[in-house]
């Protein structure tokens, strides 16, 4: 261990010492090194044997206050983190940082049915909120395929979004307010109980999706929406991605507006069977999966039916059951590749460009010699490429680079069709050199002193998101 080390791991033993005794505490260990990383970053921690930081487990707003301020007086860098299920690394932690955990922060504080808001606490999960929501005719909106798991907090740190954004939008556009704990250590509210509020700098659309480099979020006013009155799953199966891809369109150009439209190219529905043992594949090469629901169900999918059948779909209006082992599958079914390298993606387009990005993919898989599939929420242009490259016994612990190569030449076509390099996901730490492709030097100067502005000793989640 290095003398700055071993100065560190004094540093953090004396923040620890001087936090209240009321306040939960892991010291440095083996123990905590499931805290060094997220979902994203899992897979390459496998194995290693190096302590993880110490971490805090506040119970209250004003115990997060105690967290971050002494942190601030002995220097020490803090990473926020929720239920750790997040996709881009933004949870990433090394032994001489401490990790403030949000998972005691898990109380659903209010629900006013007349406002239609709910007020959380950010480790409250997802659809546990929604259970609890079920009484009052009421469910929260934004639904990442990680709802049963994930956390509210790490939900807004992301701005993730899910199934349903189609039509309700990602986290952003169900968020009123926040209380948020800045980087000094003070608490702070920004934004409105209010649906319209306009007073001041929108504060509450910055901190919704920063990742937690600029607060710690410690309770939310979320926007609720009334349980449909009806809901109904719709499936149309096609014989190429192609013609799948000009279903999409007809959905766009009907009167319909579905809540969730999911589409499986042909890799994708293989790799359901292969890993659920389903036949999907034997219905057809490509899949457009449709949630519709409110009044007027019946009327919907005739409609969304006739736009399908137009364009060669073969539809099918689910029975409840099918329609729910069907969502199961989009959620949950598909399988990652133990015997291969890869990478997720999660790209984001205009959804007029979406078949341009999949007809992009043999091309790619010829120059890199990849394998490319996509499942995508296609009410909004959000694909999750699967990019796949066979071992072999010369390679070494790292992956070639024509896997990352691949991979960044597909975030460069969805930057030429108008899109981004994260739909959903974050930036966290996997995606910053794809970030710098996106953003112009300006944009990024503008962000740095935002984060410079707000935590001026870069306190907070450094190294993350910008």
């Amino acid at each position: 261990m290095t003398t700055q080390q071993t100065e560190t791991a004094t540093t953090i033993q004396a923040y620890l010492g001087q936090l209240p005794e009321n306040i939960e505490v892991l010291e440095p260990s083996l123990e905590t090194s499931r805290y060094s990383y997220d979902a994203a970053t899992a897979k390459t921690a496998a194995g290693t044997q190096a302590p993880g930081p110490a971490v805090v487990f506040p119970a209250t707003a004003a115990d997060v206050q105690v967290a971050v301020r002494l942190a601030a007086e002995l220097g020490i860098t803090v990473v926020p983190r929720g239920a750790g299920s997040g996709l881009s690394g933004g949870a990433t932690a090394s032994e001489n940082q401490v990790v403030i955990s949000t998972e005691k922060l898990n109380r659903i504080i209010e629900v006013s049915p007349l406002d239609e808001v709910a007020v959380v606490e950010p480790g409250v999960i997802n659809a546990e909120l929604n259970k609890h929501l079920e009484s009052h005719g009421l469910f929260y909106a934004p639904d990442p395929a990680s709802f049963d798991i994930s956390s509210i907090g790490g939900n807004i740190a992301t701005n993730a979004g899910g199934l349903r954004c189609a039509k309700y939008g990602v986290t952003r556009e169900s968020i009123l307010s926040l209380d948020v704990v800045l980087a000094d250590g003070s608490l702070i509210t920004v934004g409105h109980r209010s649906i319209k509020g306009v007073t001041g700098l929108d504060l509450t659309s910055l901190f919704v999706g920063s990742e937690g480099i600029l607060g710690i979020v410690t309770k939310a006013t979320v926007r609720l929406r009334p349980v449909p009155v009806a809901r109904k799953t719709v499936s149309a199966f096609f014989d190429s991605t192609a013609e799948g891809t000009d279903g999409l369109a007809a959905i766009t150009l009907s009167p319909v507006r579905p809540a969730a439209i999911e589409f499986f190219d042909t890799p994708s529905l293989a790799n359901i069977d292969a890993h659920s043992g389903t036949t999907l594949r034997e219905r057809g090469a490509a899949l457009i999966l449709i949630e519709l629901d409110g009044y007027g169900i019946g009327d919907q999918a005739t409609d969304i039916a006739t736009a399908l059948s137009a364009v060669g779909g073969r539809v099918t209006v689910e029975a409840d059951d099918d329609g729910v082992r069907l969502w199961e599958l989009r959620r949950s079914g598909r399988g990652l590749p133990h015997d291969k390298w890869y990478i997720g993606e999660d790209i984001a387009v205009p959804k007029s460009q979406l078949a341009k990005v999949y007809a992009a993919f043999p091309a790619l898989e010829a120059r890199f010699g990849v394998d490319i599939s996509a499942v995508s929420h296609a009410g909004d242009g959000n694909l999750h490429p699967l990019i796949t490259l066979d071992k072999t016994p010369d390679d070494g612990p790292k992956p070639p680079a024509a896997l990352l190569e691949a991979a960044t030449e597909l975030v460069k076509v969805a930057l030429s069709l108008g899109g981004t390099v994260t739909g959903e996901h974050g930036v966290g730490t996997v995606k910053k050199e794809w970030a710098a492709l996106e953003l112009s030097q300006r944009s990024r100067e503008l962000q740095h002193a935002i984060k410079a502005a707000i935590d001026p000793q870069q306190l907070l989640n450094p190294g993350k998101a910008i």
